[in-house]
């Protein structure tokens, strides 16, 4: 399996290039993750890519295993008192390789989804790379949704990417652009709904 890590840390900078020029209304403004601004989702980010194995699952253990709450503690651990502080930590920990307890392609799954957490609120567009929408879908259709995957909602349908050649599963269809199927697969959109 080729590493994640090229395209984790080409998601990375992309976003960073985006967030370079937000104003502080921006920085503010309420992202697709209920309850968080985008200025948390980016706070997130930066706990996600400074976590490691054993920190995250001490993390679990005092959070008393509340996804959650660990979530929170770590946006209140990685959030700076201003945006550019936190754009900052981000900057910093744009190349790392460490990863909490979690397969390998959540780590993908984390950036375009909470990218397009970020920018979809924002107005902002971002051509992403095939591959990483691709590798991200595929790692979502085995999660089960108990773990923030669709794997019980995409039983027994088709998947077909409009723009692209991939199309995964079997039974009636449900079309998409790529993105817009892992998003559908990551609770972002009602493309599953029925």
């Amino acid at each position: 399996m080729n590493s994640i890590w090229p395209l984790v840390h080409a998601e990375r900078h992309a976003l960073i290039a985006d967030l370079q020029g937000l104003t502080p209304e921006q920085w503010v403004q309420p992202s697709r993750c209920a309850g968080w601004t985008v200025h948390d989702v980016v706070a997130h980010l930066v706990d996600v890519a400074e976590s490691t194995r054993l920190g995250f699952a001490r993390d679990m253990l005092t959070a008393r295993f509340d996804f959650d709450r660990q979530n929170e503690r770590g946006i209140g651990r990685a959030k700076g008192a201003t945006p550019a502080q936190t754009l900052e930590r981000l900057k910093k920990a744009a190349a790392r390789t460490t990863t909490p307890l979690a397969p390998m392609d959540t780590r993908i799954v984390e950036e375009v989804v909470h990218g397009e957490d970020i920018r979809g609120p924002l107005g902002l567009h971002r051509g992403y790379p095939a591959a990483a929408v691709e590798r991200a879908l595929r790692h979502q259709i085995r999660t089960s949704t108990r773990f923030g995957g669709a794997k019980e909602l995409v039983a027994g349908v088709r998947l077909v990417a409009t723009d692209t050649d991939l199309i995964i599963g079997t039974g009636p269809e449900i079309c998409g652009t790529a993105l817009e199927l892992l998003l559908a697969c990551s609770g972002r959109n009602n493309l599953l709904a029925d």
